[in-house]
C-alpha cells in the first residue's frame, strides 16, 4: 500500500529529482528498485530558513496512479442548457454538461479573445472603454487577462484536482497539480481559453459571441426563455446564469421581473505597488533572491475598529491593469504574467464595507453596493481628469493626508495622476486603509517604502449582491430553472471555485432532467 512520505529540501534542491530521490532514500521508505513515487504537493516554508515542503506518495512499482484523468465532452442528448457567460463558470459548466452528454449554449456578451485583445490595447493606450468587451467582457471572462491564480479554499464544495485536471488538459502546466499556490499566467491563459472553446464546439455545444442577455421569460414560476441583444428569443428550461461580478444590468434586469436578490458583503480599496526586489528583500530577510526562489509574494491581514483590512490578488512580477466596464470609471485589477518577472509586485488592499458605508445609498435598496463602488469609480475617473489615467499617491503621502508631488514609475500603462485619494474614499474607509497599511509595516519592515505607490480604485473584489439559490437544487429559491453561478452570483471568488459551481450547477441541471 502507497503512503505519503514528507521531506523538507533547500530551495536548490527541491525541483531536481536526484536530491528529492536522495531525500526519499534517506527516510528509508523509498527504494529506487522497488518504489515508484510521485510528488503530491510542494510549497515553501520561508518562516525561520527558507526550505520547501514536499509531499511525495511512495508505493510498490505499478501500484501509484500518476495519470491525468481524460474527458469525453460529446453531446448525445436532445435536452439543451443556457449558459449566460463564458467566464469560469459557464465554460466548465458547459464542459461538464457536455461530459454528462448535454448540449450547451454558451451566449457571452462580449466577444472572442483574437478580438477582445484589440480593445484591451484600444482601453490601455487610447483609453477608450469598450462597455461589452474588456478585462472583464469577452471570451474567458475577468480571469483571461487578470492572472491565472488557482488558489482556492473551496475543496469542501467541488473537487480542485479535477478543476485542475481539466485545465492541464487544455494546455495548462501540470505543475499546477503539485504546487501549493498554482499560478498560469495571463499570457499562457489564452491559449487554454481557446482550447476549452474547441472542446466545447467539438463535442456538440455551441459558443455564441455578442450575444446579450437582455430579457427573461418566466411562466408560473418556471423559466421558459430568454431574449438575446433585445431582439431574439430562445425557448430554454433550465438556465445556468454566471455572468460574472460586474455585470451590474443583469441585476437591474432580475430586479425589474422581481426576482429576489440579497445584499452580500464586499470590500473596496486600491492597489497598492512596490518594487519586485523590495518584496523579496523583506520576505526572504536576506539582499538578494538568486536563482532558486521564486518572485516574494505577500498575504496580510488587519482589524481596524472592528473591520478587516487585507491583501486581495497580490501580483509578484506583476501589472496593475485598467479593468472599467463602462465609460467614466476607473477600475483597477492586477495580473502577473507565468513567469512573474516584471520588476513590480502589486496586490489590492481593500477595507471590508460596512452598513454605515451604505447608508447614503440606502434608496438604491438591496442595490446600495453597487452604488457605491460606482460612486468611487466615478469619482476616481474626475479626480484624475476624466481619462483612464488611474488617481494615484506615494503610500507614505497617503498616511499624511498629502497630495503627491510626484509619483514613482508604475506598471499601470494608462498612466498615473496625482491625487489625493482621501478625497475618493468616505473617511471610514480612507482612515481604515491608513491604520491598515501602518500595521502592514509591522508585520513587513520596509512596506511603507517612499516609492511605495496606492493607484484607485479596487472596488471588484467580489459582487456587493447574491441571487439566491435553494441549497439542494441549486435553482433560484423563487425560479424554477433558474440556475445562478459563480461570482456574479456572490457563490465564488476566483478562477476555482467558480469554476467548481459551474460544475456543480452543471450536475444540478442534469439531475432535474427526465
Amino acid at each position: 500500500m502507497s503512503q505519503l512520505v514528507h521531506i523538507r529540501l533547500a530551495p536548490e534542491k527541491a525541483f531536481d529529482t536526484e536530491s528529492i530521490e536522495q531525500a526519499l532514500r534517506q527516510t528509508g521508505k523509498w527504494n529506487k528498485e522497488h518504489h515508484a513515487y510521485v510528488i503530491r504537493k510542494r510549497s515553501m516554508d520561508a518562516r525561520h530558513r527558507i526550505v520547501y515542503n514536499l509531499q511525495v506518495e511512495v508505493g510498490n512499482k505499478g501500484e501509484i496512479d500518476d495519470a491525468i484523468r481524460q474527458r469525453t465532452y460529446k453531446s448525445d442528448h436532445k435536452e439543451r442548457v443556457a449558459i449566460i457567460g463564458a467566464g469560469s463558470g459557464g465554460l466548465f459548466a458547459a464542459l461538464k454538461l457536455l461530459e454528462l452528454g448535454i448540449t450547451p449554449i454558451v451566449f457571452e456578451r462580449g466577444k472572442d479573445i483574437r478580438a477582445r485583445r484589440r480593445d484591451i490595447a484600444n482601453l490601455t493606450k487610447e483609453h477608450i472603454v469598450n462597455p461589452e468587451s474588456n478585462y472583464c467582457y469577452g471570451e474567458g471572462g475577468a480571469g483571461t487577462f487578470s492572472d491565472g491564480k488557482l488558489y482556492t479554499r473551496s475543496s469542501k464544495r467541488g473537487s480542485v484536482k479535477d478543476i485542475l485536471e481539466v485545465l492541464v488538459n487544455h494546455g495548462a502546466e501540470p505543475s499546477i497539480l503539485v504546487d501549493a499556490h498554482p499560478h498560469i499566467g495571463t499570457n499562457k491563459l489564452p491559449n487554454i481559453i481557446t482550447a476549452m472553446r474547441e472542446s466545447i464546439t467539438k463535442g456538440g455545444g455551441e459558443i455564441r459571441f455578442n450575444e446579450k442577455l437582455t430579457d427573461l421569460r418566466i411562466t408560473d414560476g418556471k423559466i421558459d426563455a430568454i431574449e438575446i441583444n433585445g431582439e431574439e428569443w430562445h425557448e430554454f428550461a433550465k438556465v445556468i446564469l454566471a455572468t460574472g461580478h460586474s455585470a451590474r444590468d443583469i441585476y437591474q434586469l432580475l430586479l425589474s421581473k422581481k426576482i429576489k436578490l440579497e445584499p452580500k458583503g464586499f470590500a473596496v480599496g486600491v492597489r497598492v505597488e512596490h518594487k519586485q526586489e523590495l518584496i523579496d528583500q523583506i520576505q526572504y530577510r536576506q539582499p538578494e533572491r538568486g536563482d532558486f526562489l521564486p518572485p516574494a509574494a505577500y498575504s496580510l491581514v488587519s482589524q481596524v475598529d472592528g473591520c478587516g483590512v487585507y491583501s486581495f490578488c497580490m501580483c509578484p512580477g506583476g501589472v496593475i491593469a485598467p479593468c472599467a466596464t463602462d465609460t467614466e470609471e476607473i477600475v483597477t485589477n492586477g495580473w502577473s504574467p507565468s513567469r512573474r518577472n516584471n520588476p513590480h509586485a502589486n496586490s489590492g488592499i481593500v477595507v471590508s464595507v460596512t452598513e454605515e458605508d451604505l447608508k447614503p445609498y440606502a434608496e438604491h435598496g438591496v442595490l446600495a453596493g453597487m452604488f457605491l463602488q460606482k460612486d468611487l469609480e466615478h469619482k476616481a475617473w474626475t479626480l484624475a481628469g476624466k481619462t483612464q489615467a488611474a488617481p494615484a499617491q506615494r503610500l507614505v503621502d497617503f498616511i499624511k493626508k498629502n497630495k503627491s508631488t510626484s509619483l514613482p514609475d508604475c506598471s499601470y500603462i494608462p498612466g498615473i495622476a496625482s491625487v489625493n485619494l482621501w478625497e475618493v474614499f468616505p473617511p471610514r474607509i480612507a482612515n481604515a486603509l491608513k491604520e491598515g497599511f501602518k500595521s502592514f509595516e509591522k508585520k513587513m519592515k520596509g512596506f511603507l517604502h517612499k516609492d511605495a505607490v496606492i493607484v484607485g480604485v479596487e472596488t471588484r473584489s467580489s459582487s456587493p449582491v447574491r441571487i439566491p439559490r435553494d441549497r439542494e437544487t441549486l435553482e433560484h429559491i423563487e425560479v424554477q430553472g433558474l440556475y445562478p453561478c459563480g461570482e456574479g452570483a456572490g457563490y465564488a471568488g476566483g478562477i476555482v471555485s467558480a469554476a467548481i459551481d459551474g460544475e456543480r450547477c452543471a450536475l444540478a441541471c442534469v439531475e432535474s432532467i427526465d
